[in-house]
């Protein structure tokens, strides 16, 4: 009998600080000075596409054991740890999973954390990641609820294509009717991020250029990141961003735009006869680490201070052990001042010793992208 590789969720959970109380400054550094300003928020580990780059179906097949509901924070638990983040300077939220809508009642939670606001009074950019599938009958009812804005992962425009690496026979047509419905509902600027890897889908960077220019929707194009250890990655199937510009340049004659703001993860680039804008997310070949303010609250309750990262700090255990808002947010403080990570910026250097070549790192279904 073969034996099947489960990826690991969580290798060693750290656990969480019990030290002395930090009041919340709304301003929290790490040990590289980097502000804590994102928290991406996984809300389930299912998802009902099987994409090779993440979920592939070889892995997560019907034997597989997701998270049993009991294991998932609630939205109580999840509103009252957004709310000690935004405390210590979180200003954006985002909602992920898996795929976030197939968690049930979402809108309600939504709704809760569309209360929010930082210490000054302003509203949170609360956003949302989604595969699409369900966009459609959902968008006005999130819209509603109080999300600001969408993005949508779609990796081709071919249908046919589409198909295959989704691996669900899912149709391209269903997830950009999604994409309109969000438009019209007003989650906008809809974000569409496309994952290219080369030799599989680098064909559609320009056919999915074309579509959405001029259509309001900023495309962008991410290199495929060797995420977790379930998706055989390897280096060669890794275009560079550079080379993305180059081609659709070439059709499209493009202009660089300022980022907005010094966190922003995307280079921008604005076509010359003004039919909107394009992003390439390099973290493989122009790492930026740097300037990174994102943790990620796993859909369990463990914090995690990278995408790449092995370990997450068990935030729901003081949740459920009866812990006050105070020892949970100053377990919060002393994690992030604590952070060091930086691996994208040390992938391929002596220096990335620190992160052991056969450890196997946390799962983007997991901990969302």
């Amino acid at each position: 009998m073969s034996r099947r590789i489960i990826p690991v969720a969580d290798v060693s959970a750290v656990p969480a600080f019990s030290g002395p109380v930090q009041t919340p400054s709304g301003v929290l550094r790490d040990t590289l000075s980097r502000p804590l300003r994102d928290l991406r928020i996984s809300v389930t580990d299912r998802c009902n596409f099987r994409c090779v780059y993440c979920m592939p179906r070889a892995v997560f097949d019907k034997d597989y054991a997701f998270l049993p509901h009991s294991a998932l924070l609630s939205f109580e638990e999840i509103e009252r740890l957004a709310r000690l983040f935004v405390a210590h300077g979180v200003e954006k939220i985002r909602l992920t999973g898996g795929e976030p809508l197939l968690r049930k009642n979402l809108e309600f939670l939504i709704e809760r954390l569309a209360r929010l606001t930082t210490p000054d009074g302003r509203p949170l950019d609360l956003t949302l990641t989604t595969n699409g599938s369900l966009l459609a009958r959902k968008a006005r009812s999130l819209k509603d609820a109080g999300l600001t804005r969408v993005t949508v992962s779609l990796d081709a425009i071919d249908d046919t294509l589409f198909r295959r690496m989704n691996d669900a026979d899912f149709a391209v047509g269903d997830v950009l009717e999604g994409i309109e419905v969000a438009h019209a509902a007003g989650l906008t600027p809809v974000k569409v991020n496309m994952v290219v890897k080369r030799g599989t889908n680098d064909a559609e960077i320009l056919p999915m250029a074309r579509h959405f220019k001029g259509t309001g929707s900023v495309l962008r194009f991410i290199e495929y990141m060797d995420v977790g250890t379930s998706n055989g990655w390897n280096m060669a199937e890794v275009m560079p961003s550079a080379e993305v510009v180059t081609r659709i340049a070439e059709h499209f004659p493009l202009v660089p735009l300022e980022p907005h703001s010094a966190a922003e993860t995307a280079q921008r680039w604005g076509y010359v006869d003004g039919g909107g804008e394009i992003g390439v997310i390099s973290s493989v070949t122009r790492a930026f680490c740097g300037t990174c303010t994102r943790a990620r609250l796993s859909t369990e309750g463990k914090l995690y201070l990278c995408l790449f990262a092995a370990a997450g700090h068990d935030l729901r255990a003081l949740l459920r052990n009866g812990s006050s808002d105070a020892v949970i947010g100053s377990a919060v403080a002393h994690i992030w001042q604590g952070r060091r990570d930086r691996y994208s910026e040390l992938r391929g250097s002596s220096a990335a010793t620190l992160y052991a070549a056969d450890e196997r790192r946390v799962e983007m279904s997991y901990i969302g992208g």
